[in-house]
């Protein structure tokens, strides 16, 4: 109304026009003097466009997929002393948006029924008190313009950090291999501790390499008893997160190659920054360091006592 003030005044005059519009003069030069001066502008109005700009900066730096509370979260941890009201009409105002996670997709993974399958030690208890005590592994799949990319991914519970993971074209047993043997690499495991890893009943899971490595490994198997999505709920809800945030918000894919390195941007953010609800909203890495500061804490203070 200011602007449309501005285009006709020197034709028609301020006054005229203010009767016409509903604006009262005042008003009109209150606003006109404010541009020149943004000082004058209450300070709500300016402390508004700095929360602004900072919430648009953590949203864009976290792959735009936080909503409030995330947004909010981050910038509590930044040291910035904002109320999430605040945060969700800002986010409003401006149009920024969170992830939302769409509808289900098909099971990837084919249940062998006549290969033995060994024994469900988790038996629905995602749990884990340190790392490398419980592995959840799993695998789904991208559309893309060439065909189907398939995604395996390998989580260690405790701080439900992505160990491993492997993209391909075709869904055959070397994926998850693949997703594994990166997986032990990334740990170096010195087998003094027992490690399980579970999986549900795919074949690509119950296959005679994929055994045999495991057990070269020293780490015990566990496979789903029950055969649904509840058998392995902690892998299906880090790549509900992976479908959520990279496969449905940026797709159509062209091919593999764009797949493979959206993955890879992902899983290093979501490692290193994502905040994650179940570990009090910090990173996967930030939890395990805690832990092993924590151990370390204990370690000296056992040999000064």
């Amino acid at each position: 109304m200011v602007d449309f003030i501005d285009a006709h005044r020197a034709k028609f005059g301020v006054e005229p026009i203010c009767d016409v519009l509903p604006i009262a003069p005042s008003v009109y030069y209150e606003q006109q003097a404010r541009q020149r001066c943004p000082e004058r502008r209450p300070r709500r109005v300016r402390q508004d466009e700095m929360v602004t700009a900072e919430v648009q900066r953590v949203w864009q730096e976290n792959q735009e997929v936080y909503g409030v509370r995330k947004v909010w979260k981050q910038l509590r941890r930044e040291g910035h002393a904002v109320a999430r009201c605040t945060v969700a009409r800002l986010m409003h105002r401006a149009g920024l948006r969170g992830a939302m996670r769409g509808r289900k997709f098909k099971k990837t993974t084919c249940p062998d029924t006549a290969t033995p399958r060994p024994p469900d030690l988790v038996t629905r208890r995602f749990a884990a008190v340190r790392p490398n005590e419980l592995w959840v592994a799993d695998l789904t799949y991208v559309a893309t313009w060439r065909g189907f990319a398939y995604v395996a991914f390998v989580i260690d519970v405790f701080a439900r950090r992505i160990v491993g993971w492997r993209v391909s074209s075709s869904l055959r047993s070397d994926l998850a291999l693949d997703a594994l043997e990166q997986a032990l690499y990334d740990r170096q495991l010195d087998g003094t501790e027992r490690l399980i890893h579970h999986s549900d009943r795919g074949t690509q899971y119950l296959s005679i390499r994929y055994t045999e490595r495991l057990a070269a490994a020293g780490i015990e198997r566990s496979v789903g008893s029950t055969g649904d999505s509840y058998d392995n709920a902690l892998a299906e809800s880090v790549i509900g997160l992976f479908k959520t945030e990279v496969i449905h918000r940026r797709g159509p894919w062209k091919g593999i190659d764009e797949v493979e390195f959206a993955t890879l941007e992902w899983a290093a953010w979501y490692n290193a920054r994502r905040l994650l609800e179940p570990l009090g909203y910090v990173p996967p890495d930030e939890f395990e360091r805690a832990y092993y500061n924590r151990q370390t804490a204990s370690a000296e203070l056992a040999v000064l006592t």
